[in-house]
C-alpha cells in the first residue's frame, strides 16, 4: 500500500535526504586512486552519526556496512573491502540514513582519476536518464511512465537497462510501495498522486542488461563484465509536480562542477 506523506513529513524526509547528500559530498573529495572502499565506508559512518542520523544500510537485511560500494562491472550492493581504487575506475556509492524516523537514500557514480570517454559517456547518459524519469513523476502519471522515459533514453544510446533491480517508495521504511522499475510501457502501473515519495535509480550497463550475483549474496555484476552506472534521487510530488529532496550540489561543490540540472525540480512552498 502506498503511504502518502504530509508536507511536514516531506520536510522531515528532506532533512534525511540531505544527510545522505552531504555524506556523498564529503566522500567526493576522498574518492581517488589508492583509497580503499572500506576506508570510505568508515568515513561515511562517522559523518552520518555526527549529523545526528543512523546509517540506513548498516544491518538492514544483515548488510555488513554503511555504504554499498560497487566499482566498474558491479551494478549495485557491492560490499566495501580493502582493495584500493585505481586510476580509471568508476564506483557507485549508494548511501542511506535514518533521521527523524524517515529514510534518505540516494547514489552517485564517481570517476576515479581519468576515465575513458566511453565510460564517461555512460555516466552522463545514466545521470540524464534519472532526470528524464523524474520529469514523469507527477500527479496523474503512472509508474511505468517513469520507467519508459529512462529505458527509452538509455536504449537509444545502446545501453542495457537492468530489469531485476528497481527503485522504490521511501518513508519510515527504506523500501515502500510502489516499486519503480527503470523500464516499462507508458500508461501502466500505479497512479501517482500528491504526497508520494520515491527513490528513482536507473542502473544502466554499457553492454547487456543481464546480471549475475556473487556468492556473497549481495554483489550484483554485469554478465558481460562491462561497466555499469547508477544514480539515485529522492523525489516527492508537491503541487502535483516532482520536487527533489536530495541533491548532488555537495558533490559538485567538492568537485568544482557547475550545474543547473536540478533547478527545474525545486519549488518554493
Amino acid at each position: 500500500m502506498i503511504k502518502i506523506k504530509t508536507r511536514e513529513e516531506i520536510e522531515l524526509m528532506r532533512e534525511s535526504a540531505l544527510v545522505v547528500s552531504k555524506t556523498l559530498g564529503m566522500l567526493a573529495g576522498e574518492v581517488k586512486p589508492g583509497v580503499t572502499t572500506l576506508y570510505l565506508d568508515k568515513l561515511a559512518e562517522e559523518f552520518i552519526r555526527a549529523e545526528g542520523a543512523i546509517p540506513g544500510f548498516l544491518g538492514m537485511y544483515d548488510f555488513p556496512n554503511t555504504l554499498c560500494m560497487s566499482p566498474n562491472a558491479q551494478v549495485v550492493h557491492g560490499i566495501p573491502n580493502n582493495k584500493p581504487l585505481v586510476e580509471g575506475d568508476i564506483i557507485s556509492i549508494d548511501c542511506g540514513a535514518l533521521k527523524n524516523g524517515f529514510y534518505g537514500d540516494h547514489a552517485y557514480t564517481f570517476e576515479v582519476g581519468e576515465v575513458v570517454p566511453e565510460v564517461k559517456k555512460l555516466l552522463a547518459v545514466t545521470k540524464q536518464s534519472l532526470y528524464e524519469g523524474i520529469r514523469q513523476f507527477k500527479s496523474g502519471n503512472r509508474v511505468e511512465d517513469v520507467g519508459f522515459a529512462i529505458q527509452n533514453y538509455c536504449e537509444k544510446h545502446g545501453y542495457g537497462v537492468v530489469r531485476e533491480l528497481v527503485g522504490h517508495g521511501l518513508g519510515k521504511a527504506m523500501h515502500e510501495d510502489p516499486e519503480m522499475p527503470n523500464y516499462g510501457r507508458r500508461g501502466r502501473g500505479k497512479k501517482f498522486m500528491e504526497g508520494m515519495v520515491v527513490a528513482i535509480e536507473p542502473m544502466i550497463n554499457l553492454g547487456t542488461h543481464q546480471i549475475n550475483q556473487l556468492k556473497d549474496g549481495w554483489t550484483i555484476l554485469t554478465r558481460d563484465g562491462k561497466p555499469s552506472a547508477h544514480f539515485e534521487h529522492d523525489v516527492a510530488i508537491v503541487n502535483d509536480k516532482p520536487e527533489l529532496l536530495s541533491t548532488f550540489k555537495y558533490i559538485y561543490d567538492a568537485l568544482g562542477i557547475v550545474s543547473s540540472e536540478e533547478d527545474e525540480f525545486r519549488q518554493n512552498f
